[in-house]
């Protein structure tokens, strides 16, 4: 047994938030896992995740838990511009795309906004982030400028701008990035105005 509750705290270690699945896929019994919470070696920070309860958190943490449960999920619009510090909105939902037919997530905390997306917006302008140990996929710079543009009737006209105008103020995206993503987005014609007054 001792050397089984080893094995599920370098797992914890290793990957920064496990699941009871983790455990099933290497033959471990996940009644381990209540024992050490018991023991206070681990803790439940959500639903069907723990992690190590001194484990280092960051301010996009809920992201990490997230991702762990929903690896195939893509944070986007505003919790992507918050990571990518790109916005003054801090956002009450993870923004989370998932494909057009796919089952929508749940969790009880934190809250989740899902955004459908299908062939080219589910690969292009992807990028992974390792954050509080797991890894998080996340729309880059650009993309995350086109979306919000995109989706300006969810978030708002002004959170899109002030999201172009910091990316490009910042240096974060080139013009050949942002029209890059415009057009797979829909949202040239758009855009076009707001790019073409950048400074």
């Amino acid at each position: 047994m001792q050397s089984s509750h080893q094995t599920i705290l370098d797992l914890a270690d290793e990957r920064g938030l496990i699941r009871p699945r983790d455990l099933a896929a290497l033959g471990l019994p996940s009644v381990a896992l209540t024992r050490l919470v018991r023991q206070g070696r681990l803790a439940r920070v959500g639903r069907g995740l723990y992690g190590r309860p001194d484990r280092a958190v960051s301010e996009h943490g809920t992201l990490a838990g997230v991702a762990r449960k929903h690896p195939q999920g893509i944070v986007c619009l505003l919790s992507a511009l918050r990571v990518h510090d790109l916005t003054t909105q801090s956002p009450s939902e993870v923004w989370l795309a998932i494909p057009n037919k796919a089952r929508a997530p749940r969790m009880d905390y934190p809250p989740l906004r899902i955004v459908r997306f299908s062939g080219a917006a589910l690969t292009e302008g992807i990028e992974e982030h390792v954050i509080d140990g797991v890894p998080v996929r996340v729309t880059n710079v650009a993309r995350t400028v086109a979306d919000c543009f995109k989706f300006r009737n969810k978030i708002g006209l002004d959170v899109a701008l002030e999201a172009l105008r910091e990316a490009w103020r910042a240096r974060r995206s080139s013009m050949d990035e942002l029209w890059r993503f415009a057009a797979p987005c829909r949202v040239a014609n758009v855009m076009r105005p707001y790019l073409e007054s950048l400074p």
